[in-house]
């Protein structure tokens, strides 16, 4: 059996609780132009043992899915232990904490199954973990949340797994929440990664490029420090962080075109349409520049992961291979930008296990938003006034019926030509469950960057963000009457 490395994914090149369950239905994925998803539906199929037919119903369930669970995990809230992808049923399983919200589940048709410990309380247990970090043994590879087992699960390289045991009682957490399992992993660095084509650091070092944003791409913080240059495409590192986070943005020079596409290694695109989280458990393709697409399910969101530089937080973890080259590559799943491939452990003749840095938290960090596919900048005049001051500068009135929405200001949008912070604070009538959400255009629709949506009728929103487009939604989730939404730019 071939040894296993956890390692990023580098190299250098020469210059050359309550478990409910809902049933989804296929809904089918925008194409990208003069292209299809063909390749990744034959990589899907190819590496998770499906058939042409399984994968078509198994990528529409899952896009169900994820919006399922965007909307059961609103409505269970404080109750809410996490949700996974039961790719065998083609359901959404989402545990929660107490019998009434079981009662929630099945009213909505769903099965319930009580588990001891919310998602965030789950959460909290492993930050006591990555708090003590310094102190973790070498032996220990990696930690991660666990929701199918409601426990945290800390990976052990040898048979001797006491040492592993003893970290865990010495970062306060209790044993019973924990289950030590052991393990062959033994991360590294993965620099010659792919995000979909390759490009050079330096004197000849290969990564690959993660997701097209606004000016230039996301890849892996390992790839380079900040001020590094690359080629192909010509650019520099304007933002690199790792250890801790494995995340860069590389800003690229005048001539390059950002295309909202990945490729499928088949001699076509797949088109970037967003960046929506899917649930555990929900099919995941990787490009890189080394082994192309390969495919797998995530097992887990919010991973720790100690390679020999130390330790990355926040990970998603998959059984999606990778080898030496496709670090910083995209990961993929449907049509929604996943994350960008940080180190893994195997390779892709044995298999293995891949971690990506969220994409999500990297647009966050520096103010970006994804390039995706197709479409035009609006047409018409936006406004060209400047409401002074932050939230209790302008404001904007109306009223909603339950379900509604409302875009403001004055059901248009707004045009920034600098970076800075967005401001809006939304209060709606007592009782009801009002959310916020920013908006920016990009290229093709209005996608949410940043967003209020706690189970109240209050929201306060910042963002800071880069030139372009954006209006304001408001949602009167559930609940009625009218509301003020007081709100910034830059």
């Amino acid at each position: 059996m071939a040894r296993k490395i956890i390692a990023l994914l580098s190299a250098t090149v020469a210059t050359a609780g309550v478990a409910v369950a809902v049933t989804m239905t296929a809904e089918a994925a925008p194409a990208p132009p003069a292209a299809s998803n063909d390749g990744m539906r034959a990589a899907t199929q190819r590496d998770l043992g499906l058939s042409a037919e399984a994968v078509s119903g198994r990528l529409g369930s899952e896009d169900r899915a994820a919006g399922a669970d965007r909307v059961l995990r609103k409505q269970l809230a404080a109750k809410h232990g996490g949700s996974w992808y039961d790719a065998g049923r083609g359901k959404l399983v989402v545990a929660v904490t107490d019998s009434g919200a079981a009662s929630t589940a099945r009213a909505a048709g769903a099965d319930a199954v009580l588990v001891s410990r919310t998602e965030a309380q789950l959460d909290d247990l492993k930050a006591r973990l990555d708090a003590n970090l310094a102190k973790s043994p070498k032996t220990v590879p990696a930690w991660y949340v666990d929701l199918p087992s409601n426990k945290i699960v800390v990976k052990s390289r040898g048979s001797a797994l006491a040492a592993a045991t003893a970290f865990v009682a010495a970062s306060g957490v209790p044993a019973d929440a924990v289950s030590v399992e052991a393990s062959d992993e033994s991360p590294r660095k993965l620099i010659d990664v792919v995000g979909g084509n390759a490009y050079y650091i330096g004197s000849g070092t290969r990564c690959s490029v993660g997701f097209s944003v606004n000016g230039g791409f996301v890849t892996a913080g390992h790839c380079g420090n900040t001020g590094a240059s690359t080629t192909q495409p010509s650019g520099s590192f304007a933002g690199s962080s790792f250890p801790g986070n494995d995340y860069a943005f590389v800003r690229v020079g005048s001539g390059n075109t950002m295309i909202g596409a990945v490729n499928n290694y088949s001699g076509g695109r797949v088109a970037v349409a967003g960046s929506t989280d899917a649930p555990v458990g929900s099919s995941i393709c990787r490009s890189g520049s080394t082994t192309g697409w390969r495919c797998g399910t995530i097992q887990a969101r919010n991973s720790s992961v100690t390679y020999p530089e130390g330790t990355i937080t926040g990970l998603i973890r998959t059984n999606a291979c990778a080898e030496p080259g496709d670090s910083g590559g995209s990961a993929i799943s449907g049509s929604q930008a996943q994350g960008v491939t940080s180190g893994g452990s195997g390779n892709c003749s044995s298999g293995g296990t891949t971690y990506f840095q969220p994409v999500n938290e990297i647009l966050q960090a520096y103010g970006l938003s994804l390039v995706t596919n197709g479409g035009t900048p609006p047409t018409t005049t936006p406004p060209t006034t400047n409401p002074p001051g932050n939230c209790t500068g302008t404001t904007y009135t109306g009223s909603l019926a339950s379900g509604g929405r409302a875009v403001q200001p004055n059901n248009s949008y707004y045009q920034t030509t600098v970076t800075g912070a967005h401001r809006g604070c939304l209060t709606g009538p007592s009782g009801t469950d009002f959310d916020l959400y920013l908006q920016k255009w990009n290229g093709s629709t209005w996608a949410n960057v940043a967003s209020g949506s706690t189970p109240s009728n209050s929201e306060s929103v910042s963002y800071t963000g880069t030139a372009g487009y954006y209006r304001w939604q408001v949602h009167a989730y559930s609940g009625s009457g009218s509301y003020a939404l007081r709100a910034s730019r830059p």
